[in-house]
């Protein structure tokens, strides 16, 4: 596939994602059917929303590979009930068998759902940090989930994975040569980029956004994410990218809504502390150019203030 054929493709897929759609696919407890990105990776895109009842926390995208001798599922899912559809959703399209899931992080729609596979007996792969993560905040995840998956929770236990890795995680399934990717801090602890190099698809998992505003927690380093989108992300040429919320795209996609927006966001709080501005004030400096994000309202002036502190003694 020519790179403009490539780009073509990715274009004619469906672009309306909104957090204001409560539900894209309502025969199926999925936000969204999975669709075929290229030739057997195929991803179920979740809504750029916060996790509603309408949603069932289907807000994250969860991917599968079809390798020809097994299927690699990114992402277990919020909870039991989405993990089950997915599942039925990929043996629609394949009758090879699910080997091996892999959690893009440790939060809860990467992570919750994991039990369902390990019934089956599917290994769940993930970064040493993330399970640790996992496991530390797993009973307040899980609470949270209940709260709003209501009767969608049913099934779910709280389960880590059952393999970790540091820096990378080779696999030859099939067809296909996957790299399982640390790249470096980015989002949140133990975030991995799932690597076809042969196709050049990444899926990006939270180092990558570009139709929902990145969310930034307390303990993220946005100096950190920066550098390894730099020197390592950026680097390794994908030409498709699923990212970890929203539609699939292209790196230029989301270096405009991820690199960009840490970049302008972290110059306009400099900008505020060299002129001696507080924390008070800080919730407030200029994101306009990114109003039109979803979960822009969530999320711009709790973004601020977490930069603000982080900044404040770089």
């Amino acid at each position: 596939m020519t790179r403009f054929a490539a780009l073509f493709a990715l274009a004619a897929l469906p672009a309306f994602a909104s957090e204001d759609i409560p539900d894209q696919y309502p025969q199926s407890v999925l936000y969204e059917k999975p669709v075929q990105v290229i030739p057997n990776v195929w991803s179920a895109i979740g809504a750029t929303a916060p996790p509603t009842y309408e949603n069932a926390g289907h807000n994250n995208n969860l991917s599968f590979i079809v390798t020809g001798d097994g299927v690699i599922v990114v992402n277990a899912g919020a909870n039991y009930a989405l993990s089950k559809a997915l599942h039925d959703e990929i043996k629609a399209v394949t009758d090879q068998p699910v080997k091996l899931v892999i959690n893009e992080n440790g939060q809860g729609h990467a992570m919750l759902g994991n039990n369902y596979w390990t019934e089956q007996g599917i290994d769940v792969l993930a970064h040493v940090d993330a399970a640790h993560e996992f496991e530390e905040y797993q009973t307040q995840i899980f609470e949270g989930m209940k709260r709003y998956a209501r009767e969608n929770a049913e099934g779910t236990v709280p389960t880590g994975p059952t393999i970790t890795f540091e820096d990378r995680h080779d696999i030859d399934m099939g067809d296909m040569h996957i790299e399982v990717l640390h790249l470096g801090p980015a989002h949140s602890a133990g975030d991995i980029q799932v690597w076809l190099p042969e196709q050049k698809m990444v899926i990006a998992g939270d180092i990558a956004f570009h139709e929902r505003m990145p969310p930034i927690f307390a303990d993220t380093c946005t100096s950190c994410w920066l550098e390894t989108w730099e020197t390592a992300f950026e680097p390794l040429g994908a030409l498709y990218v699923i990212p970890g919320h929203g539609h699939p795209t292209n790196m230029d996609m989301v270096r405009i809504g991820t690199h960009d927006y840490l970049a302008y966001l972290r110059g306009k709080i400099g900008e505020h502390l060299d002129n001696g501005g507080t924390l008070d004030d800080a919730y407030y400096v200029d994101q306009t150019p990114y109003a039109h994000l979803d979960t822009f309202e969530e999320l711009a002036t709790k973004n601020a203030g977490v930069v603000f502190t982080e900044m404040e003694f770089e």
